[in-house]
């Protein structure tokens, strides 16, 4: 076992000597520790009004009435209101960014309530501020009617937005969890890929060492990453106020898929022979394999997100499917092992 664990060491040392594994994880580890300012700039484009929840200084210019409810209404939503003399100060200021919108409000005589709203050009900035301001508007409407003696209310159930939620369950989660196992898929790919290419496996072989246990430190050293890797990005995660419920299922599932694609990555390796060909079907094999666990609802992604979120009914005989498929991959390893090691000098 010596000689084992002498190789995982070694192979462990290279990575720190290999810039893009160590750029991989440098990368992993930016996202896991400022995964809620990540999230939060991705977030705002699907729902600008996360945005809000910084506080960040938006400001909405005022033309006409500045004593309306309206404003109130906005200072509530924690925007800036700013009142212009004319339309034209106003116009300036959206024109250079001063204020993001600029609202003209008439007088309330008691009939219909002509409100204009001005926007900025841009598409993305002015569908944001539509967002923030459907709320006030809402209430401001709602203000209207009671004083018209028109009882219509909407009803808002107040709760966090179910964007944040489904960000950080379905994508960040997943995403840290997984990448190392790709990571330690192309670990594999470029340790036994240059073996044959420098003609040193038949080195290693002359020791008194098997085959099979030369491939087994290799593939037990990228999990080893692997695994400390996500342990990692759990804490880090956590220091971000994301928790990870059923964290021992989660990296288990993690470290599962982790040693499926490290050995196929093994085999295929072994079976090409050179590091170039050897990448290409590997992304693509990623690529695949993860097309079709979508199209038949067996995504690892989708059961790490149960896992994560503490769904009830999710539990450890969920992952037997990619059990199997490990242990099948193994013994696939281990039967064709030396039928696929064939150094040509």
């Amino acid at each position: 076992m010596s000689a084992f664990w002498a190789i995982v060491k070694k192979e462990l040392r290279a990575v720190a000597r290999d810039k893009t594994m160590v750029i991989a994880i440098l990368i992993q580890l930016f996202i896991a520790s400022f995964s809620s300012v990540i999230l939060t700039g991705l977030m705002s484009f699907y729902d600008p009004e996360v945005i809000l929840q910084l506080r960040f200084n938006t400001s909405v210019g005022i033309i006409g009435d500045v004593n309306s409810p309206l404003i109130g209404f906005l200072r509530d939503r924690n925007l800036m209101v700013r009142t212009f003399p004319s339309p034209q100060e106003a116009e300036r200021a959206l024109q250079t960014g001063r204020v993001d919108a600029v609202m003209l409000i008439p007088e309330d005589n008691g009939g219909v309530m002509d409100l204009q709203l001005f926007l900025p050009e841009s598409e993305s900035l002015s569908n944001m501020m539509l967002n923030i301001l459907r709320e006030p508007m809402r209430r401001y409407e709602n203000y209207l009617r009671e004083q018209r003696g028109v009882h219509l209310r909407y009803s808002d159930i107040k709760a966090k937005s179910p964007v944040t939620y489904e960000f950080r369950y379905s994508f960040a989660i997943p995403l840290l969890m997984f990448f190392p196992a790709v990571v330690a898929g192309s670990m594999v790919i470029d340790s036994i890929s240059e073996e044959f290419e420098k003609h040193t496996l038949e080195t290693l072989r002359a020791a008194p060492v098997s085959l099979n246990l030369i491939l087994g430190a290799k593939i037990v050293a990228a999990l080893i990453l692997a695994v400390v890797q996500c342990l990692l990005w759990s804490v880090l995660l956590r220091f971000n106020g994301i928790r990870i419920q059923n964290q021992q299922l989660v990296v288990l599932l993690a470290a599962i898929v982790a040693a499926i694609i490290a050995i196929a990555s093994a085999i295929i390796s072994m079976y090409f022979k050179d590091r170039e060909r050897s990448q290409l079907v590997y992304s693509l094999f990623i690529s695949a394999s993860g097309g079709v666990s979508y199209a038949f609802d067996l995504s690892p992604i989708a059961l790490m997100t149960r896992y994560a979120t503490g769904d009830y009914y999710a539990g450890p005989m969920d992952m037997a499917l990619y059990f199997v498929l490990l242990l099948v991959l193994l013994a696939v390893l281990l039967l064709a092992a030396k039928k696929l090691v064939t150094v040509k000098s």
